[in-house]
């Protein structure tokens, strides 16, 4: 697979970073409001943290470089 670089996987991969980003900045309310309070506090900044770093990937377009690596390296085609 070649790398190449597409505009629209920069502005879909920043939306997933600001989305997690957010997410790692207000994880108190989310985490009373939608979990279940004190105990999963550290569950939504990893949550947020992989959605920084998923949406990282995808700005630079290597999550689809990743996923044929993964693939390739478990199914051998």
């Amino acid at each position: 697979m070649d790398y190449q670089f597409n505009f629209g996987w920069m502005v879909a991969g920043l939306a997933i970073t600001l989305a997690g980003a957010l997410v790692v900045i207000f994880y108190r309310p989310i985490a009373e409001n939608l979990a279940n309070g004190v105990s999963s506090y550290e569950k939504v900044k990893l949550f947020g943290i992989i959605a920084v770093v998923i949406g990282l990937l995808t700005t630079s377009n290597l999550l689809l470089f990743v996923f044929d690596l993964l693939f390739g390296f478990l199914f051998k085609h």
